[in-house]
């Protein structure tokens, strides 16, 4: 794979060279270079013909996304179609002052290669939380052509969860922008669970089931991505048929996009998940029981060793295909976190699981996440692992993990990183392992690194992460850390800016800093979003117990941020930069503040306690204050979203339920509690830190005083009942924006 990467790069910076030297545009030079190459409706990467676009169309593809970007600058850019060469993706940048010329091997790459030269040409970028495309009338011509090669074939993106914790309730306008944003980033295969409720819908009727009893099953969307995992069902429920209709339909919106830009759609693959009593339904079934899983009870297992689980997966498939089309990628975890076999042979029941999917899609990849003790050997063993690609959830998360080829037998695998669990509104991640790791791996003798899978549980966060690690697979060597900082402030704001770079260089070394050596991937959360208690150390039960840098030192960026040019503060960017800065300032304050709270309280000081939560409760006004001002971080958004999708009043307050409760008990009693889901999935969102938040800590203050001046212990509060009556009937919230960013971002910088 290095032999064939060097060749294109150096067919292709020969086309560059002859176009610095005065040449014409050199399409047909960059074409001809690569014409013994495979035609772009083959498949030498492992992406099928169904897969790419003819090439007319992928320009048309490209251009309409550019179309939909930059509306004002589009007509300046031709983007030209040529194909990979042993299944490598490509791109060349050239062209003089308004007449960009972007050649690539799928639309998606040719849309990769113009930002590149939007970021290193025109200053200026996209991300998924914040643009900056404050051009010149005409774009800048390139004085040497920009040209790449990626040095992977997969770039995978999105976690299982994603749909839970970014958006269930989002349309296609998120979608189409969504997508545009990976592909500028240079993704080509995305997971895609949107839609696979109705795959089962239609699959277990067809299995003895009646409408009602499946929709029953089915959870609500909020709550879909575990059921997909085989953790639980019903919550959220029951599902409507018109909103199975409605998703289906935004499910199809994707796929087609998808392929239009020559991206792979990843699909859920079948592995054996039955709703209640499937023995009862199909002759010759055997089910195994899979317990429980954080306080639900998952649902069973079908063996697939049987003629039954045959009969399913060809069902399912068939569907699946019906209304989605077949693709080359299948996502399934086969006995996902604690997944039990009981008497089947793991390496039996994978062999079927596979014998299932290449019945129906010979030539498919079987995707599967690296993630605690999945996938388990007996798996690895059993399965063709040329035709397996393991998604390594824990490449930057725990140090002991040094030998993939060893842990999983050659099986080919994607670096990962999952940096956000439960949609956290953390910043930072360990870029650090990035840098050092991902190029020492993927050059190694025998290595099996053959892509990058990005998975954070919700995306839409940490726009230098989405950036950086999306620029691993187009870097030549190393990714030099303090260099990638220093010019990410000069595209994402539009221009240099020493303000700007010292803010960043002080991110670079504190939340983006941290490394796997401690055993985390993710930043810590905030103690405003925990349940109320003066030894807490987290929200959410899973995660780090302390802040992963220097907070004192985390504050310097805040000033610095507020001093940036005011040229520079007029871009979605820098608002989101400075909001998301400002936050974590915020947000720090809690662990500086909760052992003082706690020391006056052990000194039963009334009145240092009283004035020390006075500063607590300020401060999360402050943090309220600060997240009301973008879209984004608004409860009342979220909540506008879930219910825009019901057809009743009956419906919408269901599916306000099911996208509420995810974020405050995530499930019932027993999950909330025994499993310890509440606050997993706790944000510093508008409406949850002036909302639930406030209400709990002022609850516990509250009897904390009152035991202190009654000289008596604290009462006990149920803080699932107030919870769980909270996210039933809790005030309305705005659905749109208040105050300004600036004038907050000062008022807590003069607090520090």
């Amino acid at each position: 794979m290095h032999i064939a990467r060097r060749s294109i790069l150096g067919a292709l910076a020969g086309t560059a060279a002859l176009t610095a030297a005065g040449a014409p545009a050199a399409a047909s030079g960059f074409a001809a270079s690569r014409a013994n190459g495979p035609t772009a409706a083959s498949t030498t990467s492992g992406r099928p013909a169904a897969a790419t676009t003819p090439p007319a169309t992928a320009s048309e593809a490209a251009a309409a996304a550019l179309a939909r970007l930059l509306p004002r600058h589009h007509g300046q850019v031709t983007f030209r179609t040529v194909p990979p060469r042993n299944g490598t993706d490509a791109f060349r940048v050239s062209g003089e002052e308004g007449a960009i010329l972007v050649e690539g091997s799928t639309p998606a790459v040719q849309l990769t290669g113009f930002h590149w030269y939007l970021r290193h040409v025109a200053h200026a970028h996209f991300s998924w939380t914040g643009a900056q495309t404050d051009l010149p009338d005409r774009l800048p011509g390139v004085r040497t052509p920009l040209v790449r090669a990626s040095n992977v074939t997969h770039r995978f993106v999105l976690n299982d969860t994603n749909d839970g914790y970014t958006g269930p309730y989002q349309g296609w306008a998120y979608w189409e922008r969504e997508l545009d944003v990976l592909a500028l980033h240079g993704f080509n295969e995305v997971l895609v669970y949107a839609g696979a409720d109705a795959v089962y819908h239609r699959t277990f009727i067809e299995h003895g089931y009646s409408d009602a009893e499946v929709r029953r099953w089915v959870p609500g969307p909020a709550h879909q991505p575990w059921w997909l995992l085989q953790n639980m069902s019903d919550f959220g429920g029951p599902v409507s048929r018109g909103l199975l209709d409605r998703r289906t339909a935004l499910a199809q919106k994707i796929v087609r996009r998808l392929r239009e830009l020559g991206m792979t759609p990843v699909l859920p693959g079948y592995f054996g998940t039955v709703p209640p009593g499937f023995p009862g339904r199909e002759p010759g079934a055997r089910v195994i029981p899979q317990g429980d899983w954080g306080g639900f009870a998952r649902p069973d297992w079908l063996d697939p060793r049987t003629a039954a689980f045959g009969r399913v997966a060809r069902t399912f498939y068939k569907v699946q295909q019906e209304l989605y089309g077949a693709t080359s990628m299948y996502k399934m975890d086969l006995l996902h976190e604690g997944g039990k076999p009981g008497d089947v042979p793991v390496g039996d029941a994978a062999r079927a699981v596979e014998k299932a999917l290449r019945a129906a899609h010979p030539g498919a990849t079987w995707v599967i996440l690296g993630w605690q003790d999945n996938p388990r050997r007996e798996i690895i063993q059993a399965v063709d692992r040329s035709r397996m690609l393991i998604l390594d959830g824990i490449s930057d998360h725990y140090p002991n993990v040094t030998d993939r080829e060893a842990d999983w037998s050659g099986t080919p695998y994607a670096f990962g990183s999952i940096w956000n669990f439960g949609g956290h509104t953390a910043l930072g991640a360990n870029t650090r392992d990035w840098a050092d790791l991902y190029e020492r791996w993927r050059t190694k003798d025998g290595s099996a690194l053959k892509g990058i899978a990005l998975m954070p549980e919700a995306a839409d966060n940490n726009p230098a992460a989405l950036a950086l690690f999306s620029d691993l697979p187009w870097t030549e060597g190393r990714v030099g850390l303090a260099d990638w900082f220093r010019q990410w402030p000069h595209y994402r704001y539009g221009a240099a800016d020493p303000q700007a770079v010292r803010a960043w260089d002080v991110l670079r070394r504190t939340a983006y800093g941290t490394t796997r050596a401690d055993g985390w991937s993710e930043p810590a959360d905030g103690l405003f979003g925990a349940r109320p208690d003066l030894a807490v150390t987290r929200a959410a039960s899973w995660s780090p117990k302390q802040l992963r840098y220097d907070a004192k030192e985390f504050d310097k960026a805040l000033p610095h941020l507020l001093a940036v040019a005011p040229a520079l503060r007029r871009s979605s960017a820098y608002r989101y930069d400075l909001l998301d800065v400002t936050r974590q300032t915020v947000s720090n304050r809690a662990r500086l503040l909760l052992p003082r709270v706690k020391t006056a309280y052990d000194a039963r000081d009334r009145s240092r306690f009283r004035d020390l939560t006075r500063q607590w409760l300020d401060w999360m006004t402050l943090l309220e204050q600060t997240v009301a001002t973008d879209e984004r971080h608004l409860l009342g958004r979220w909540i506008a979203d879930a219910r825009a999708w019901g057809s009743s009043a009956a419906e919408r307050d269901r599916l306000e339920y099911d996208a509420v409760s995810l974020l405050t008990t995530w499930g019932p009693r027993d999950s909330a509690n025994r499993g310890k889901l509440h606050d997993y999935a706790n944000r510093e969102w508008s409406g949850l830190v002036g909302g639930l938040y406030r209400l709990r800590w002022k609850t516990y203050f509250d009897e904390l005083d009152a035991a202190l001046a009654a000289g008596r212990k604290p009462k006990a509060i149920d803080w699932f009942a107030l919870e769980d009556r909270w996210t039933r009937r809790h005030p309305g919230y705005s659905a749109k924006p208040t105050g300004d960013i600036v004038r907050i971002a000062r008022k807590v910088a003069n607090k520090l």
